[in-house]
């Protein structure tokens, strides 16, 4: 596994998938990249990059934990850029992970190409997602056998009286099926600290990450699942309105991991996208 050294000296590691034209690849959680495997086959038309974020995965714990920050991390996206000798970088990010990419995109707009954010995260932009528009979504799930006990986990976590995350994972798919379960229970638990100190006080700045997104230039897609509770896809569309223009794209039956869902119709969203 390939390795490279942070501006402060921790020992950072990435995989790569398939040959071609590289695509930077961020992990949401932070948690251990394997999760998103290949992305559903996307490897057979680019070369991806996945970095391991800083005390996940195989990349070393910092010696200074506060680094978890996620405006801190920018420094290590574009250590990897230069890394790996690119001028300038597509760039893919999902759920937490687009807060990571968003915000290195703000600081080195001239090193990013092409922007994909796969069912983002919205804390660097500052969009709310309320209770509310969760339950929402959530019912459209109610003739799923499964629905019952995971609607009771939702409604105790949103009302702040319950931590049954496990509950509500059929939520985060777009078939509750042997595939869904199989990469569930491949996803290896993410670093606590890394994820408490992903968002500290300080990581995010929300009002002038708007106003440079306001004016960004370089191509974006937004991609949203039907049924991701996590990205609810109203919340999306918010999120696309930040950016002049930006390709909004609802891809259907799909939850927050879009590419175990339908690998088929996500290659060929990302693929229309990428080039």
């Amino acid at each position: 596994m390939p390795t490279f050294t942070a501006p402060d000296g921790t020992r950072l590691a990435y995989r790569t998938h398939g040959e071609g034209d590289p695509l930077v690849c961020i992990p949401g959680g932070p948690a251990d990249s394997l999760y998103l495997g290949d992305l559903g086959g996307l490897s057979a038309h680019r070369r991806l990059i996945v970095l391991d974020l800083r005390g996940t995965g195989r990349s070393a714990i910092p010696e200074d934990t506060s680094s978890y920050r996620c405006d801190r991390l920018v420094d290590d996206v574009e250590a990897l850029r230069e890394h790996l000798g690119l001028p300038r970088m597509d760039l893919l990010g999902h759920s937490a992970g687009a807060n990571l990419v968003i915000q290195y995109a703000v600081r080195h707009p001239k090193r990013v190409r092409k922007l994909a954010l796969i069912t983002p995260g919205t804390r660097a932009v500052g969009l709310p997602i309320p209770g509310d528009m969760r339950r929402e979504l959530a019912q459209r799930r109610k003739n799923e056998p499964w629905f019952p006990a995971a609607f009771s986990a939702l409604e105790a976590i949103t009302q702040g009286t319950g931590t049954d995350w496990d509950a509500i994972n059929p939520f985060f798919y777009g078939r509750w099926d042997t595939e869904a379960h199989r990469h569930q229970a491949s996803a290896r638990p993410g670093n606590d600290e890394a994820v408490a100190l992903f968002g500290a006080e300080g990581a995010f700045a929300p009002e002038p990450t708007r106003a440079a997104l306001a004016a960004w230039e370089t191509p974006v897609l937004l991609l949203a699942g039907e049924f991701d509770l996590n990205s609810p896809p109203a919340a999306m569309a918010r999120f696309a309105a930040l950016f002049p223009e930006a390709t909004l794209v609802l891809q259907p039956g799909a939850g927050h991991y879009p590419w175990v869902d339908d690998a088929d119709r996500f290659v060929a969203t990302a693929t229309a996208f990428l080039g």
